[in-house]
């Protein structure tokens, strides 16, 4: 009876390691793919492919601050999502010299969550605040005086025998990023050295950018496939690189033995998707959709059209709005959203 209970235990033991074993390196595959995405992102200013002239006025203010032995002037990122606002965060940080330290505005609750994180940075660091529109008013004032003077007010106690403790910050630089810039009061705005609004990338960028992310993830894709993923990106570095991922999916699962991504497969992949040449997703139609059938083309306000469509406001306003405008298909008045010749062309 020992030796049948021994023998179970051993088993029980053995599974029970092959299933960690298993799950082990389940674990190590997915950081190894989480490492291969972080080496897509540029490290440096030159590693970011267009913006000349944003990455211009960078370069000349980080010089100036090295020769001053100042840290950079704080620095304000808006636009729409996935156009390297972060990059830019990564980049300053590296040419600095100094760490960078990531948040968001809804992850600060209270002050002491920000002031924990300013007393936290050394010299020349980069504190990079994504969604700043969503900062708390209260978690906000703080920041003033860190910003203009590197000092932070801390109150301490309560009622008349409550004092203000005043403590001096190391020089660093806060770089903020924001998909909603008019939520942004004057006082915080200004405040910054500079405000700095990224634009869709062109197609020919894109291109490049995938031709550097192909070399690095081993895809293989003809100039033509590339350039009919640009097409499709949106305008937008983010959305380029998923297709990309995608495409990459497509040629190992129905490649049949293909060694490189042609523009027929490229078009069967992102088909497959429901990305059609504008680069207009199913989401898109179903809003142009909306305006032309159930709002005779408009005007409709904007949080009608999104519980007509069962999608939240804002999530149209900053993500799939801006790209339809830029398209002409799409147009805002004083009274809504108006379909344009052009959009109604698209849903004939």
């Amino acid at each position: 009876m020992t030796m049948i209970k021994t023998s179970k235990k051993e088993k029980r033991k053995k599974n029970s390691e092959t299933k960690r074993n298993t799950v082990k390196s389940q674990s190590g595959s997915n950081e190894q793919d989480e490492q291969i995405d972080k080496v897509v992102r540029p490290k440096t200013l030159g590693e970011i492919i267009g913006r000349a002239k944003t990455k211009k006025k960078i370069r000349m203010m980080i010089k100036a601050a090295t020769n001053r032995k100042e840290s950079v002037d704080h620095m304000l990122f808006y636009g729409p999502p996935g156009l390297g606002k972060t990059t830019f965060a990564m980049a300053i940080a590296k040419e600095m010299g100094g760490n960078l330290h990531v948040t968001s505005g809804p992850a600060i609750q209270r002050q002491g969550d920000l002031a924990t994180m300013l007393t936290a940075l050394d010299k020349f660091d980069v504190l990079f605040i994504d969604e700043i529109h969503r900062l708390r008013s209260g978690v906000e004032e703080i920041l003033y005086p860190a910003m203009e003077d590197q000092k932070l007010d801390i109150v301490v106690g309560k009622g008349v025998s409550a004092k203000t403790l005043r403590l001096n910050l190391k020089p660093f630089t806060l770089i903020g990023a924001t998909t909603r810039i008019g939520l942004i009061g004057s006082p915080m705005r200004d405040r910054f050295g500079l405000v700095q609004r990224l634009d869709y990338f062109a197609d020919n960028e894109l291109s490049e950018m995938l031709l550097r992310a192909a070399g690095i993830w081993q895809v293989k894709l003809t100039q033509e496939a590339m350039d009919e993923i640009a097409k499709r990106s949106r305008g937008t570095g983010r959305i380029a690189l998923r297709l990309l991922r995608r495409v990459r999916d497509y040629l190992e699962s129905y490649g049949e033995g293909a060694d490189e991504v042609s523009l027929e497969m490229a078009e069967e992949a992102l088909d497959l998707l429901g990305i059609d040449k504008l680069g207009l997703e199913d989401i898109d139609h179903k809003i142009l959709d909306s305006i032309a059938n159930n709002f005779n083309g408009g005007p409709v306000g904007l949080s009608t059209l999104a519980a007509s469509i069962s999608e939240d406001v804002s999530t149209i306003a900053d993500v799939y709005e801006p790209f339809l405008m830029q398209c002409g298909l799409i147009k805002r008045t004083s009274r809504g959203r108006v379909l344009t010749e052009k959009g109604r062309g698209i849903i004939d």
